[in-house]
């Protein structure tokens, strides 16, 4: 077949060339893929622009393309490199700090910004803490399955020296033994000083054995209690891998729309630690005792129930999360995440707070057995995860002011005071069985409620102070009024700086 081009030329069309239809098959390629690279150019240069100046009308937008662009985190540090080192501090070392931090991951991440603080006043260099292995939960996770042990010698490597391990000549292998011991509890810098330091001279390598609350709440340089704060919310950071699960939990919440943190602290140790019963049957009561004398180190045996709930001192059973839930005003169709282990009693325990909010989730509904697998009896690594999901939440709330809820009490206040509601236990109690009996009608009760919880908010306030009492004062790691503001702005922001010390 012929055909005469512009210039009356014939062509023979049988005759073109078999490599001309792939060249055209590889042009419409090479656009779609050129279209598909700028189109993903425009959403990211949509996103950056959005983080910059925060119009309203971009806000649900940009969050949400933030979420879909972003790339794994494995992928991100892949993609860019590593931030430049902080400059090293260089000092002579007074020996060697060695830590095993005791209790649960909160109470051990409060405890390592401490035992960093400890060796930036004393000039020592800290070794890696190891973790507790030996409590009731029996995780075994070191060190570095929890945080990025790299990111953590290096982000604090301007304040204190890190090592991973002690130096061959301090091992048992060749017969070196570290003196150990636990320091006193709520102590100032001076007990450091005068008690802790000499000690380094003499033995060289310290191990304190207890880490828990061993520096005071206040009284502490404001340089120290900054590095305090340093190292909670820049130097502890999650694995990649934690991380990596713990940011999609919240972005699979926060496609669904706002949600709750509640910290359910019903679970099996602290009821039996704590000796509450309430709610349970009387061989679950008996269960319970029995794991209490169990274990040695919790000292409290005898213990009266009724009477400890009276005093605010039990969390609040589900069934009492539910009815102070309603009674804040929560409907339901709020949509709630169990920051927690495995409830004590289960679903049956659990059933009164679901029918009120059908729209409960855990970490376990959320997300597919196998990407949870790596994380199977390793309780630290799962709280990971509800920490991170709790610090992301619209509003967090606890049920027992125990160590995860102070820590992430505090870190929301870092955050610019993100709404957490802080139950008055002892309050609610008194309210919930005046309902419960009939003396308060459901409108009385949920007023009353809310008027209690008013001052209750995560609003910024200072830390209250009470001498010769520490265990009794507020934490330092619930509120840490002296990372939150700046000169004369925290009298605006915190009140009066002498108002809240009590006798």
């Amino acid at each position: 077949m012929e055909v005469r081009s512009e210039n009356n030329v014939q062509v023979r069309c049988d005759k073109i060339p078999s490599q001309v239809i792939p060249r055209t098959r590889l042009q419409v390629w090479f656009f779609r893929v050129c279209s598909t690279i700028l189109l993903w150019t425009c959403l990211v240069q949509l996103v950056a622009v959005g983080e910059l100046w925060h119009p309203r009308l971009l806000t649900g937008l940009t969050n949400r393309i933030s979420w879909i662009t972003r790339p794994p985190l494995r992928v991100q540090q892949s993609l860019h490199s590593p931030p430049p080192l902080v400059p090293l501090r260089n000092y002579k070392s007074n020996g060697f700090l060695k830590v095993s931090c005791n209790g649960g991951l909160n109470q051990m991440r409060a405890a390592i910004c401490d035992m960093v603080t400890v060796a930036r006043l004393l000039n020592l260099t800290l070794v890696v803490p190891e973790l507790d292995k030996t409590s009731f939960w029996a995780d075994p996770s070191d060190f570095e399955d929890i945080f990025d042990v790299r990111h953590f010698i290096d982000s604090l490597r301007d304040e204190v020296r890190i090592v991973k391990r002690l130096p061959k000549r301090f091992s048992r292998k060749h017969g070196f033994e570290a003196f150990k011991m636990p320091p006193v509890s709520w102590s100032n810098e001076k007990y450091y000083f005068e008690q802790i330091l000499p000690l380094f001279s003499k033995y060289k390598v310290v191990h304190f054995n207890r880490t828990d609350t061993r520096l005071a709440n206040n009284g502490i340089s404001l340089n120290l209690q900054k590095l305090r704060c340093r190292v909670n919310f820049q130097g502890l950071k999650f694995t990649p891998q934690i991380e990596t699960l713990g940011y999609k939990l919240v972005r699979i919440l926060q496609e669904r729309g706002p949600f709750v943190a509640l910290h359910l602290r019903y679970e099996m140790d602290m009821l039996a630690f704590l000796g509450c019963t309430h709610g349970c049957t009387v061989e679950e009561a008996e269960e319970l005792k029995r794991l209490r004398y169990a274990y040695p180190w919790w000292r409290e045996k005898e213990i009266v129930s009724e009477e400890r709930r009276q005093q605010g001192l039990c969390p609040l059973t589900p069934e009492e999360a539910a009815l102070i839930l309603q009674a804040l005003g929560f409907d339901n169709e709020t949509q709630i995440y169990i920051a927690s282990g495995e409830i004590y009693g289960s679903e049956r325990r659990l059933a009164p707070l679901r029918a009120a909010y059908p729209r409960i989730v855990k970490k376990e509904t959320l997300l597919d057995p196998v990407e949870l697998k790596q994380f199977q009896n390793h309780s630290s690594q799962m709280a990971a995860l509800d920490f991170m999901v709790s610090i992301a939440s619209n509003t967090f709330i606890p049920t027992y002011d125990g160590n995860m809820a102070k820590v992430v009490e505090g870190h929301r206040r870092y955050l610019g005071f993100k709404r957490s509601i802080l139950p008055d236990r002892k309050k609610l109690v008194e309210l919930l069985d005046l309902h419960e009996n009939g003396t308060l009608q459901w409108n009385e009760f949920a007023l009353a409620v809310r008027q209690a919880h008013e001052n209750r908010m995560g609003q910024p306030f200072r830390r209250r102070t009470i001498p010769e009492k520490p265990k009794e004062e507020d934490y330092f790691y619930a509120n840490p009024q002296e990372c939150l503001c700046e000169g004369k702005n925290c009298d605006d922001l915190l009140g009066p700086n002498n108002s809240s010390t009590l006798q």
